[in-house]
């Protein structure tokens, strides 16, 4: 029997969208995410380890069920099309397995089984490029090999949509930069979307197009990459005792010793220097921040505001 079912691809439909999306268990708590994902962009989710980064993708694929809240992946509710819309989507966690005892070559044969979209060449390609044995068994594979492996798996599938949670934890430094540059060239079809999370800025940075900021549960920042790295600025001042911080929208102090006080600043305009020389202050510095500073500033900004 032919399926009716389609996966919209219009510009118009998010890839993933998520509309006050919950979660509560004993001892942490997913709160009201909202995140669109755009069709043919690739997003990064950023957070510490124990965000939510990988409650929120495995929401997204209907593994955990929201308290409330509503889903929707490549156009459709994903909890009454769970298993069509799976055939579009590859999903990587560090806690997926292979069968120890077979080789690649037996891996790369079932999964080609189930996806009619399987591409042999491009498995041909991804042995060659990622190091591979087809003869090898899983067993005798190192850590980084296992998840090369388990990445060809879902990359020779051609699936519209990528979720990767953490696919480069634990990788050496030639492992993940393979990992990336596959990522890299998967970037170059705009008809494709990947998310991908990490509490790696570095690794993010080189492939997003968005990003999103997560911290114990909330989302406290999303923007494209480009502006969060314009928007932000840190300033070093010096200035009196009773000097009073003027009124900037987004000006957030971090730290005082004496005279000297640190600011940053997450919606920069090129006036912003000559107004706080023009409230009394000197200015000592106004610097540019890398996409790690601006995340570590993000997280302090939202935790004391939850406190708050």
């Amino acid at each position: 029997m032919t399926s009716s079912y389609a996966v919209s691809t219009t510009n118009s439909t998010a890839a993933i969208l998520l509309e006050g999306v919950s979660k509560t268990y004993k001892h942490f708590r997913l709160e009201n995410i909202n995140l669109r994902i755009e069709p043919g962009t690739v997003n990064g989710l950023i957070g510490p380890n124990g965000a939510g980064k990988s409650t929120t993708m495995r929401i997204m694929m209907g593994l955990v069920n929201p308290d409330s809240g509503n889903v929707s992946v490549l156009g459709q509710p994903i909890s009454s099309h769970e298993a069509q819309v799976k055939q579009h989507i590859g999903f990587f966690s560090d806690d997926m397995r292979l069968y120890k005892s077979e080789t690649i070559a037996w891996h790369l044969q079932l999964v080609r089984s189930f996806f009619p979209s399987w591409d042999d060449q491009y498995a041909k390609q991804l042995l060659d490029r990622f190091g591979l044995i087809a003869g090898q068994k899983v067993k005798g594979l190192s850590h980084g090999q296992r998840v090369k492996a388990m990445l060809l798996l879902i990359l020779a599938r051609h699936p519209k949509l990528l979720i990767l949670d953490e696919p480069t934890n634990g990788l050496d430094p030639v492992a993940k930069q393979e990992v990336l540059s596959e990522l890299m060239q998967i970037v170059n079809d705009e008809s494709r979307t990947i998310l991908y999370s990490s509490h790696n800025t570095h690794d993010v940075e080189q492939i997003s197009d968005t990003i999103t900021f997560i911290d114990r549960g909330r989302v406290i920042a999303s923007n494209d990459r480009d502006e969060f790295l314009n928007q932000w600025r840190r300033f070093k001042i010096h200035a009196d005792t009773d000097w009073q911080t003027p009124a900037i929208e987004g000006l957030y102090l971090e730290s005082t010793f004496g005279k000297l006080r640190v600011f940053t600043l997450d919606r920069y305009s090129i006036e912003v220097e000559s107004q706080l020389e023009a409230s009394g202050a000197t200015l000592e510095t106004s610097e540019a921040l890398t996409l790690e500073e601006i995340f570590i500033a993000a997280v302090a900004r939202g935790r004391k505001e939850n406190c708050e």
